[in-house]
């Protein structure tokens, strides 16, 4: 079995939530999208709101999980809008919800209305669909140590299943030490999802042996054409 860096490409796919969350993105796009996403047998695919009821169509037959956004990308709609957005999302076939905390609250030192935001969320998508989980988007390019660990235990307490670096859309994404820092804070209790700006095959295994158990790239043909030449 070849392998690179010790991961089996079954593993490496195994970490990938393929992604397509640009505004501008076509049908067209799309379809390259579902097909990537199912050709790969990668382990989620995370699209826009609008794309959902017709992935998940598409996907049916296949093992990739359903993943779209809530609350993109900044975080600041309100916490009604975040619970209907969900309920949207879930009743029409995602089973994964990556939210975006409320950052100007968090930003704000309203710790208790940033986790209620969050636990309203969790309790939206999981009385529509007890298995679907919660991925919180914590923009860490945006906060200091402390700050990040404080958003990790108030996602934990909130009753979330993941925290996640970033949005993509902000100034930077994901860095092997902020994954580090989420998973020593989190434990074996949540997942952690590097995104943002993971764009190679060794830099999707940094995040991996830092913590990550996934990891959203937009490039995942590239990916795998680069494990493909480099594992033995």
């Amino acid at each position: 079995m070849t392998t690179y860096r010790g991961y089996t490409q079954n593993q490496i796919v195994a970490l990938i939530d393929h992604t397509l969350l640009k505004p501008e993105a076509t049908q067209a796009d799309l379809e390259t999208c579902i097909k990537t996403a199912i050709d790969a047998d990668v382990k989620a695919m995370c699209i826009r709101p609008m794309d959902v009821a017709y992935s998940a169509k598409a996907l049916e037959g296949s093992s990739v999980l359903l993943c779209t956004v809530i609350g993109f990308p900044h975080g600041t709609v309100t916490t009604a809008t975040k619970v209907a957005e969900t309920i949207d999302a879930v009743k029409h076939g995602a089973i994964e919800v990556d939210m975006v905390m409320n950052l100007g609250l968090f930003a704000s030192g309203q710790y208790e209305q940033v986790q209620d935001d969050i636990a309203q969320v969790v309790k939206a998508a999981k009385s529509t669909n007890p298995k679907a989980e919660i991925k919180v988007i914590l923009e860490t390019c945006l906060w200091s140590e402390a700050q990040v660990i404080k958003a990790c235990e108030l996602t934990e307490a909130a009753g979330a299943d993941f925290v996640k670096t970033s949005t993509g859309f902000a100034a930077s994404g994901a860095t092997t030490d902020v994954i580090r820092t989420m998973r020593a804070t989190v434990g074996d209790r949540l997942g952690v999802k590097a995104s943002g700006g993971v764009r190679t095959l060794d830099a999707l295994i940094d995040m991996a042996e830092a913590g990550a158990s996934r990891v959203g790239a937009s490039g995942t043909p590239a990916i795998l054409l680069e494990f493909a030449e480099k594992a033995k």
